[in-house]
Formats: C-alpha cells, structure tokens, sequence
C-alpha cells in the first residue's frame, strides 16, 4: 500500500521566506529522521504564510502506514508556529 498526503499549512508570526522556511525545515527534517517519510514542499514556495508538504509512504499493511501518518500529523501540530488547514489522502 502506499499512502500520499498532501498537506496545506499557515504560517503564523512568519515576516519573511527566511522566517517560514527556517520553520518548515525544521519540520521536514524531524518527520524525515523520525518516520518513514518522504516529504517535501510541493506548492506555494514564494508565499511567506503558506505552504502545501506531500508526505509518501509504503507499507504492506495499511493500519501500519494510517497509525505512522496520525503521528507524522501529531508532530506537524506540535509546532506552535504553524496551522494545518486542509490534508488530503490518497491510497495508491
């Protein structure tokens, strides 16, 4: 099975690119090192408030790749930074 999330987020306090990307690599560095993820920012790169982050996974067992996904979305909502508006899944 393969699970592909994507993820629209907004950026609260951001000023500048600096400011979300510093952010946002802190993130995407933390779910790559702690889940098996592929991740990275697939839309709105020049808008300082938003950003949209695809996140792929595989896995024989979909309750496995599901429970790996809440806690990848758990971590994202441990960042008092930042706020996920709309997630969109998709099995493959």
């Amino acid at each position: 099975m393969i699970l592909s999330a994507e993820i629209e987020c907004y950026f609260y306090h951001c000023q500048s690119l600096k400011d979300k990307r510093a952010i946002l690599q802190r993130i995407l560095t933390r779910i790559r090192q702690k889940f098996n993820f592929a991740v990275a920012e697939i839309d709105f790169q020049n808008q300082w408030q938003r950003s949209k982050i695809a996140l792929v996974t595989v896995s024989t067992v979909k309750e496995v790749a599901e429970k790996e996904y809440q806690q990848v979305l758990k971590l994202i909502d441990s960042f008092p930074e930042i706020e996920l508006t709309i997630t969109e899944i998709e099995w493959l």
